[in-house]
């Protein structure tokens, strides 16, 4: 079982480019329909501490959501094709512990 969940890395290094070419797609996307100009970045001075702090933390949620999404989907597929999801599920012994 370790051998074929370890078959599941190339497909993770995959979907992590994946998913962080579409969130910074969907990134750029969603804050053009909020503001004209690019986001303000924290070094750079441009922007309002309120607008930095929206924009970034509405950078960080989307990459996180295109993450999660391209990730689940590259699980499915590994699923469907070796018959095992990448990583174990939790056991009730571990939901104890916690």
């Amino acid at each position: 079982m370790f051998l074929l969940r370890l078959l599941y890395k190339p497909f993770a290094i995959l979907s992590g480019l994946i998913a962080a070419r579409i969130g910074k797609k969907l990134f750029s996307g969603v804050w053009s329909k909020i503001d004209d100009q690019p986001p303000p970045r924290p070094g750079r001075g441009d922007g309002s501490v309120g607008k930095v702090i929206a924009a970034q933390a509405l950078q960080a949620g989307v990459m996180a959501a295109a993450a999660a999404a391209v990730d689940r989907g590259f699980a499915t597929v590994f699923h469907h094709l070796i018959g095992i999801w990448p990583k174990k599920p939790p056991t009730p012994a571990d939901d104890e512990q916690s």
